[in-house]
């Protein structure tokens, strides 16, 4: 897209003149934050963020609709990462540029853990013929820091870096069942289980069995409450102190494998695949075997 004729931070953008902006009433009131907390900071990297697979390319009133800021606000910020060269924008819609790639450069550069999961998840995959992958705890939700395989298992697309819900996805109850009971009581409490499909638990209380049933057996099958269709089993890993760091997994389509069948096939080896990674990260510094955010 950069082949087109781009709009500079001075041109009129979705038909706005420059220099005539309305007045920031309706932004979003500042949360408390400690004294040294630069919203600004956080705006712009709302913005960043509003792109994704389904969103590609935003106009201006889109973007600041999906940030919750005034349209003012939002064209200051979008204007500024155009210019920064994070933004292209052609036919007054923005896309981002390869330039924002250099903002995570630097973290998977020096990411260990990922790098050790690696050559197992590979021959994981090979072996079950199944996309195989590692994820990360952070907050309320997972994130996928490597994935190995096919994209056929779920219409959406998981790429590294994409981040899901945690009570959704085998990978983010296994993490949630380690959790101390302090920490998974006051997750269940602010969590909104809001369904995606027929067989979304969105009851909290059925969530904390599955939950402890996870814990007690060490690993977890969610069926079908991401995507129709879509099976995985996780299992956790764990650094060379005992603490869960994160979990690998195996996802399917249930018209492959029935989350039973799934279970057989792959339960064993997944098992075998988290202790081969486990034997990896012990043998890394102590400061490497640890996903940071």
């Amino acid at each position: 897209m950069d082949g087109g004729a781009e709009q500079t931070a001075a041109d009129p953008i979705d038909g706005a003149p420059a220099g005539r902006e309305a007045p920031e009433l309706n932004d979003e009131p500042e949360r408390k934050r400690g004294e040294y907390f630069v919203q600004s900071v956080e705006r712009a990297l709302a913005v960043i963020r509003t792109f994704s697979a389904d969103h590609p390319e935003l106009t201006l009133s889109e973007i600041a609709r999906h940030t919750g800021m005034t349209r003012a606000a939002a064209r200051r910020f979008v204007l500024t990462l155009a210019d920064l060269g994070y933004l292209g924008v052609l036919d007054r819609k923005f896309y981002l540029r390869p330039t924002v790639l250099e903002l995570g450069h630097t973290y998977l550069s020096v990411l260990s853990v990922p790098q050790a999961a690696v050559p197992h998840l590979t021959l994981l995959s090979e072996r079950l013929h199944e996309t195989t992958s590692l994820a990360v705890l952070e907050g309320d939700d997972i994130v996928y820091v490597a994935r190995i395989g096919p994209r056929r298992v779920i219409s959406s697309g998981l790429t590294v870096g994409t981040r899901l819900p945690a009570y959704l996805t085998s990978h983010g109850r296994m993490q949630l069942a380690c959790l101390p009971d302090e920490q998974l009581d006051e997750y269940l409490a602010r969590v909104r289980l809001e369904p995606r499909t027929a067989q979304t638990v969105t009851d909290p209380q059925v969530l904390r069995r599955r939950l402890l049933q996870a814990r007690a057996q060490g690993w977890c099958l969610v069926d079908q409450e991401l995507e129709e269709g879509v099976t995985s089993i996780a299992v956790p890993v764990r650094n060379g102190a005992g603490r869960v760091v994160a979990s690998v997994n195996v996802g399917t389509h249930s018209r492959r494998l029935r989350a039973p069948v799934l279970r057989e096939v792959a339960l064993a080896p997944l098992q075998e695949t988290a202790a081969e990674i486990e034997r990896d990260i012990a043998l890394l510094p102590t400061s490497a075997r640890t996903i940071r955010f």
